[in-house]
């Protein structure tokens, strides 16, 4: 008989991504897109730009991951599902009346709930990008790292080509020389799932998704609480 610990985290396994969580995934990506300098100066004067980037934000990891395995990198705008959701969060984010959106999303409470279920999604895309680099190449675990870590944070390395075509590129902003947050734990995180699905790892995936999901959700919150508290103590008047 099956633990309620167990039945917990085969249930969270099998939790659609689809759509709460993506649109948490795409208003986080937007907005940090947004807080960019000229970002929304340029959402009013080339808005084809400003959408191309948006998507590069949204689905990164997807393209990246497509590239390395040598599969067409625009498969991503085969699903016009999340293609139409990720384009309605980029125009209310940069378009809506009063600018309402970026308003509520000022708001610490709501910024950490977004957060938080933007890192659920990064371990359904590490998880994903192992099984499917895995279906490529069998037991390969130096491609099914690679692509895990390019599936769950490629996000933030592909936008690094998008400055440089702009010109706004810097060395010391590469995530191939100073990497992030985001991609040392997805790094981690795709290490593990990977030595989890060779059997090097005595752990259930699922009982393994759900501990890595606390870990990363609680240490993202921790993270940005501790910088809005920070944030909020500088801009305090003396």
């Amino acid at each position: 008989m099956d633990s309620p610990w167990d039945d917990l985290a085969l249930a969270f396994s099998r939790t659609s991504m689809f759509p709460f969580f993506d649109i948490a995934h795409y208003l986080v990506s937007v907005m940090a897109m947004k807080r960019q300098p000229g970002a929304a100066a340029l959402a009013w004067k080339n808005p084809i730009s400003s959408w191309f980037t948006a998507m590069l934000h949204c689905f990164g990891g997807g393209i990246l991951s497509c590239l390395l395995l040598a599969e067409p990198p625009l498969k991503f705008l085969t699903n016009n599902t999340n293609i139409l959701l990720a384009s309605s969060i980029w125009y209310i984010t940069f378009f809506c009346p009063y600018d309402l959106v970026s308003q509520g999303y000022s708001y610490l409470p709501v910024q950490l709930l977004a957060s938080g279920m933007k890192e659920v999604t990064r371990t359904w895309k590490i998880v994903g990008g192992v099984t499917h680099a895995n279906s490529y190449y069998k037991n390969g675990w130096i491609v099914m790292i690679a692509i895990g870590w390019a599936r769950g944070a490629g996000g933030t390395i592909i936008t690094n080509f998008e400055r440089l075509v702009k010109g706004d590129w810097k060395p010391e902003g590469d995530e191939w020389l100073k990497m992030s947050y985001p991609s040392k734990v997805t790094l981690l995180g795709s290490v593990i799932f990977t030595f989890q699905h060779t059997q090097h790892l005595a752990i259930s995936k699922h009982n393994l998704m759900f501990l890595y999901t606390i870990f990363i959700v609680a240490t993202k919150v921790r993270i940005q609480s501790t910088y809005n508290y920070y944030k909020s103590c500088i801009t305090i008047p003396l």
